[in-house]
């Protein structure tokens, strides 16, 4: 009954999830007393049909189920109505505000200064509306000069009370198919602004300290941190081991995450139940060792007892230190249940001990069932579960370890492909080794060699973790070593679970062996592709900068990239590639960079190295570093040529042509990067559209005298992202569209687009979309008069994002 209730709970809290609006309040305690009125009602019919056992059985079921799925919807509404209320008004975004508080978390070390989230206690600013926890960026630049490659030195520190100078803004990113919501990840951190750290002389620490536990806490977890950064100066992988000891992942390059995704490992590079039982068992073994040599300690309290106790105490405390993250919560309730059940002499299964689990972490935090990390972790442990007490007899360790392995690999199919668009297909090679060799060889040295500042300890943590590397990186470099599929449908999904469950029945089951055919569709199922003469453009929404992809019958071409965030994270890992991948697009037919800006080319060098690419255009010198870089880390070699008015080609009966720059433009070094932007038209049988990149009035001035009547589109991509340097009257009319859309940030500091140029495009009757209010923009040109315009916010809404004006 108990995996009943628990498994009901967890799907009201995740269609709360998929809801566009919040229900009312009335509408919730309507809903809530109606659950209880009936409830009682079945009840009662229920004592009535026990004689019918099997019915009333059913019946019983059913109806558990149900209550349960409406209280877990009513109460992740409640908990999203209140947390929501939290809010920054849209009226004090990018506003001064003074501010005190605490410094909330472990400062995250940026290119250009420190990210944390902070505590507010008091705002100053006369009538300002402050969110109680909030996300704040330190720019070192904005307070003192600094030499080129000179260390940040790290400013704040956990547990500090300071006042601060802020400009805020509403919790806000870029929105695309495939991508991540960093909106619902900010709503179920509570964070509910973000902001920067301004004027200077605004910036005062307060106290040194503010003793609360959770600050007490994440102040031990930074001296443990650093320690280990003390003791592995230089070396690689150090982010690792603190991913192990304390939770903070934020380290690890993003290089080494890719390696642990195409081997299957992730889950073993950060603090995992594995990682936590292990120690709990470590420390009720030794406790059950000494309890036993004194009689009186065993007359007052059996040695069962009281391990349970010592081991309950080491897992909260681990979990503590890794910050209580999903994986840590759901094994930290799990052994809470089993030691609370051994203090009350009680026995539990493992699935209740496992539904219990499961119903505290939705309890806590509603938002835990949009996380990959909690589908994963609990889907793991259920599949062991099931696979265990259902086909798999006592056998040889090692056989049992196998069959173990291989249940785990088949129950985590749909997930992972759900979720992440790949499969490991080396992973049970990889975690043959690497489970083993990570629990038992890096672990305990490395958590004991930080807590008891023995150095030797965590270097060899760090050197066996560093052998278990190179043999991961060998894997993880094979040609075959992961199985790229695009998004499937939830139909295909549900049938695949319904045959992994199937397989994994008792021996002796009616066909059985015809399971694994259920989980074929979900490989096998393809898009439609498009018909001869269609042409399908995402111009996707990376913020500030622009990356649209393409697409006909068999050809996709890629037009810039989005801009580099920071060393580990661009548009390209964050964006491009999971849009690609969800779409089934294992590699580029070209790419266009349209010239030498961050927010056009800083994605470039992700995409080039994750994804194979036939040939690339662009206006960059050929002694361009970005150009360089991106081709040296190309995932195949890369034909490269110079983009110039007159080149066109035809794929599927789709036209490409570029229409600017002017050949000899390479040879004036008095021309702009703007003005050498690659400005491309693609017509198809139906339709057309312009992307001019960052084109300004001169390129503007001179396509319109090459040949106006070129310019005619049905949809233009915004040259300089509604820049006034750019939309001149003549080339709007020349271009005359139907649709304009303007690739922008939210708030961006360049102010785009301007109001100017936005008036200029209405005034000529144009339809506008914004990427910062519309997300990522689909259209597919084919048999209807006018292109299908899709925007991502409108055709997938969800109540934790903010509503804007179409």
């Amino acid at each position: 009954m108990m995996i009943v209730v628990a498994l009901g709970f967890v799907l009201g809290a995740w269609c709360l999830q998929q809801q566009s609006d919040l229900p009312s309040i009335t509408i919730l305690g309507v809903l809530a007393l109606s659950v209880c009125l009936v409830g009682v009602v079945l009840y009662r019919h229920i004592q009535h049909m026990q004689k019918h056992v099997l019915i009333h059985q059913k019946f019983k079921y059913v109806t558990y189920f149900v209550m349960a799925t409406f209280l877990g919807f009513a109460w992740a509404a409640l908990f999203a109505t209140y947390r929501l209320s939290d809010e920054l008004p849209k009226g004090w975004e990018q506003k001064s505000i003074t501010l005190v508080g605490v410094v909330a978390s472990l400062p995250e070390a940026t290119e250009r200064g420190e990210r944390f989230t902070f505590d507010v206690e008091k705002v100053l600013t006369a009538h300002a509306v402050v969110p109680h926890h909030i996300s704040l960026n330190y720019y070192e630049s904005f307070f003192q000069k600094s030499q080129p490659d000179t260390p940040i030195t790290q400013r704040f520190h956990v547990g500090e009370r300071w006042q601060l100078t802020v400009h805020l803004k509403r919790p806000h990113a870029s929105y695309n198919p495939h991508g991540f919501d960093f909106e619902i990840w900010a709503l179920s951190e509570n964070i509910r602004a973000t902001g920067t750290i301004r004027n200077k002389s605004g910036v005062r620490k307060l106290d040194d300290f503010v003793w609360r536990p959770s600050y007490i806490i994440d102040h031990v977890r930074a001296l443990v941190g650093q320690r280990i950064s003390q003791a592995l100066t230089d070396k690689p992988y150090a982010g690792v081991i603190r991913a192990l000891v304390i939770g903070d992942d934020s380290q690890i390059l993003q290089e080494d995450w890719n390696v642990y995704l195409n081997t299957g490992t992730n889950h073993l590079m950060s603090i995992s139940g594995l990682h936590i039982t292990m120690l709990s068992g470590l420390a009720f073994a030794l406790t059950a060792m000494v309890w036993r040599r004194f009689p009186v300690l065993v007359l007052k309290l059996p040695t069962r007892k009281a391990a349970s106790v010592f081991g309950m105490i080491t897992a909260l405390l681990y979990a503590a230190l890794a910050g209580f993250s999903v994986p840590t919560q759901r094994t930290l309730y799990m052994l809470m249940t089993v030691a609370v059940m051994l203090l009350l002499g009680r026995k539990l299964s493992f699935e209740k001990i496992l539904s219990i689990a499961l119903l505290v972490v939705v309890l806590f935090d509603p938002w835990a069932v949009t996380a990959a990390g909690f589908w994963l972790s609990f889907g793991a442990v259920a599949v062991i579960v099931y696979a265990s007490g259902a086909r798999l007899a006592p056998a040889h360790w090692l056989f049992s370890a196998v069959k173990v392995q291989w249940a785990v690999t088949l129950g985590l199919l749909p997930i992972l492909v759900v979720l992440f668009g790949q499969i490991s297909l080396v992973s049970p090679i990889a975690n043959a080794f690497a489970i083993p060799l990570i629990s038992f060889a890096v672990v305990p040295p490395a958590i004991f060699g930080s807590l008891l500042g023995i150095d030797s300890l965590i270097q060899l943590a760090q050197a066996v973790l560093s052998a278990c590397m190179t043999a991961l990186q060998w894997l993880a470099q094979l040609p075959f070593s992961t199985w790229q599929q695009q998004a499937p449908p939830a139909w295909a999904v549900l049938i695949a679970l319904f045959g992994i469950v199937w397989h994994l029945l008792p021996k002796g089951v009616p066909l059985r062996w015809l399971s694994l055919v259920c989980v074929l569709p979900l490989f096998l199922l393809k898009t439609q592709p498009l018909a001869q003469g269609v042409l399908k453009v995402t111009v996707l929404d990376v913020g500030q900068g622009l990356a649209v992809v393409l697409q006909t019958t068999q050809h996709t071409l890629l037009y810039d990239t989005g801009s580099r965030f920071t060393a580990q994270s661009d548009a390209g890992n964050r964006v491009v590639i999971p849009y690609l991948r969800g779409e089934g697009i294992k590699k580029l037919d070209g790419m266009i960079l349209s010239h030498d800006d961050i927010d056009h080319v800083g994605g470039a060098p992700s995409v080039l190295a994750m994804l194979p690419v036939d040939w690339m255009i662009s206006s960059l010198g050929n002694q361009s570093e970005l150009l360089q870089s991106a081709v040296f880390q190309a995932h195949t070699p890369l034909r490269y040529f110079h983009c110039f008015a007159g080149q066109t080609w035809v794929w599927d009966q789709v036209k490409f042509e570029v229409l600017h720059p002017a050949i000899e433009s390479f040879e004036n070094a008095e021309i702009k990067d703007n003005d050498r932007s690659c400005v491309l038209k693609v017509t198809s049988w139906y339709g057309s559209i312009l992307i001019p990149g960052d084109a300004e009035k001169r390129a503007e001035y001179w396509m319109l005298e090459q040949d106006a009547s070129i310019l005619k589109s049905n949809v233009l991509v915004a040259p300089h992202h509604g820049s006034k340097t750019s939309s001149t009257q003549g080339f709007i009319e020349a271009v005359a569209p139907q649709y304009v859309i303007f690739t922008n940030g939210y708030l961006n500091r360049f102010g785009h687009p301007k109001p100017l140029i936005e008036q200029r495009y209405l005034q000529n009757h144009v339809q506008i979309y914004r990427s910062d209010y519309s997300g990522a923009v689909q259209m597919v040109f084919n048999q209807h008069q006018t292109p299908a315009v899709s925007a991502w916010r409108k055709a997938y809404p969800r109540y934790w994002h903010d509503q804007y004006p179409e």
